[in-house]
């Protein structure tokens, strides 16, 4: 198993505002205190008058919300709206509507909309996914949660609210054991390359700046409670230890709800779509698969070793041809072709591997297009 390098990586979270508990459980526990049979059937009684009062607000609250996001649906909403006939104020009122709805009941239901401080904790490690992911902001609308944030001002929202919302719900903890030996070559080269700058003093050229972490330092309240990462950054890594299983530990958010428009692309028309995705059990470093609208992602250290490598190589072989042979134009160019080629190849074959990978780590996380989930 890896050593601790330094401190251990502990972050301070929030503690969720419900008590995760079996219904039947507590209202058999709650019926047993009570002493006299006859109030018994009573409290039983009272208890399903709660409940049905409960549903049915629900309900009542869903039939509207998914009677409104059917005109707002990406794959058949543009049509319902043409049947409808209705001029572009009409719409803005309805869509407005809609995430009045939305952000109504994901408040009854527990969820809290992610801050800049959780995002930046999130950010500041990395778990399994080690892909370098970007938002492409030109494909997210910016209009339509900018002009409900000012109908609704929100308290503590992130930057990035007006062009997407990402709503969290419930603490959970995922270890993973295994060899991680790409992952730790791609730590080891990224350790070199900073040690390299460090001696050529152009590491002040590289810096990027440091996320507040909420720890024990900071502000402190009495309800949070701290989580431990156990990351492979932190692990003392040498060639001998690639051959060792570690087991890593990272927080998760038990469930992750993503709010966005699309930008407009038809200059004839405008777009109405409203995208809601769902994810189950997401680690905090890992926030980032949940992203829409992503670049295709870069290339690792490891990738960036592979595909120098395969230039040098082909170099050198270019330098041998002409020390051994007789200069001739048509071959260098040749062989320059070949090597441009083959480097080129093996740089698109490692971005189409990256990207193959993130969509399978997308699939894999994501639960449904379109879906709400309550908590009674």
């Amino acid at each position: 198993m890896g050593k601790g390098k330094g401190k251990k990586d502990i972050i301070r979270l929030e503690r969720e505002s419900v008590i995760a508990v079996i219904k039947p459980r507590l209202i058999m526990t709650l019926t047993n205190l009570i002493e006299q049979s006859s109030d018994r059937t009573e409290f039983l009684k009272l208890c399903k008058r709660v409940e049905y009062t409960i549903r049915a607000w629900y309900l009542l609250q869903f039939e509207d919300l998914m009677q409104l996001y059917s005109l707002f649906d990406p794959v058949h909403g543009a049509q319902r709206l043409e049947q409808q006939k209705l001029d572009d104020e009409e719409i803005d009122v309805l869509e407005q509507n809609f995430l009045m709805y939305l952000f109504q009941v994901m408040e009854k239901s527990n969820f809290k909309i992610a801050n800049n401080e959780e995002i930046e904790v999130a950010a500041s490690g990395q778990y399994l996914l080690r892909l370098p992911i970007v938002v492409d902001e030109s494909k997210l609308d910016n209009r339509l949660l900018k002009k409900y944030f000012e109908g609704h001002p929100t308290e503590d929202i992130p930057d990035f609210a007006d062009k997407y919302v990402i709503f969290r719900r419930g603490i959970g903890l995922d270890k993973t054991t295994g060899w991680f030996f790409m992952e730790k070559v791609d730590i080891i080269i990224a350790r070199f390359w900073k040690y390299l700058l460090q001696i050529t003093k152009l590491d002040k050229f590289f810096k990027k700046p440091t996320p507040k972490k909420r720890d024990s330092e900071s502000h402190t309240d009495e309800d949070d409670f701290f989580v431990e990462r156990i990351r492979l950054e932190n692990m003392e890594l040498s060639v001998q230890t690639l051959l060792l299983k570690n087991t890593i530990q990272e927080p998760t958010f038990e469930r992750i709800i993503v709010v966005y428009r699309q930008a407009t692309t038809d200059e004839d028309g405008s777009e109405r779509g409203i995208h809601i995705k769902h994810f189950k059990n997401i680690p905090m470093a890992d926030l980032e698969i949940v992203l829409p609208e992503k670049k295709n992602p870069g290339l690792t250290p490891m990738d960036w070793l592979s595909f120098i490598g395969s230039a040098v190589v082909g170099l050198v072989a270019v330098i041998t041809s002409i020390e051994t042979t007789k200069v001739d134009l048509w071959v260098m160019f040749a062989i320059l072709s070949t090597v441009i080629g083959y480097c080129a190849k093996t740089y698109f074959r490692l971005l189409f591997f990256s990207s193959s990978c993130l969509s399978i780590l997308v699939l894999r996380e994501i639960d449904e297009r379109s879906v709400f989930h309550y908590r009674e």
